[in-house]
């Protein structure tokens, strides 16, 4: 497994993190995550990462960074599906299953049927990937 710095918030900060709403533009990102413009999503992502402060952002990071995974898969990047993933995780470990509206351990599962499908097909069939494996993000 590749070396992965990491991400290590004190657990109060993730708590009082997970009770505040949405940004608008996170909003507004998890909507396009899920119509699949992981591109998109990505872009309204990272405006609302670039407003808040130490740890919030990084729940946004990890979701954008998600959308990301996801698009190198539809695109048939092998290795970008690894790579992201792992950036990814890195952000997502340290929050609970549910934040800010966002069902962060569905995610965490659904990314991990991903990277299980792509292992099996490998680089040269990654592209008959089940187009049902992308997912929408669940609101709780």
């Amino acid at each position: 497994m590749p070396y992965r710095k990491t991400f290590s918030p004190d657990p109060k900060d993730v708590a009082e993190a997970c009770k505040k709403p949405l940004h608008h533009e996170a909003e507004r990102g998890l909507q396009l995550f899920n119509q699949g413009k992981y591109f998109l999503a990505h872009e309204a992502l990272e405006n609302a990462w670039r407003v808040e402060k130490e740890p919030d952002r990084r729940l946004y990071q990890g979701v954008l960074q998600a959308g990301i995974t996801f698009m190198h898969a539809r695109n048939g990047n092998f290795q970008g599906v690894f790579s992201m993933h792992e950036r990814c995780l890195r952000w997502l470990e340290p929050w609970p299953d549910h934040c800010r509206t966002i069902d962060i351990g569905q995610l965490k599962i659904d990314l991990q049927i991903l990277i299980d499908e792509v292992s099996i097909l490998g680089d040269e069939r990654i592209q008959d990937l089940n187009p049902n494996i992308f997912p929408i993000i669940k609101r709780v």
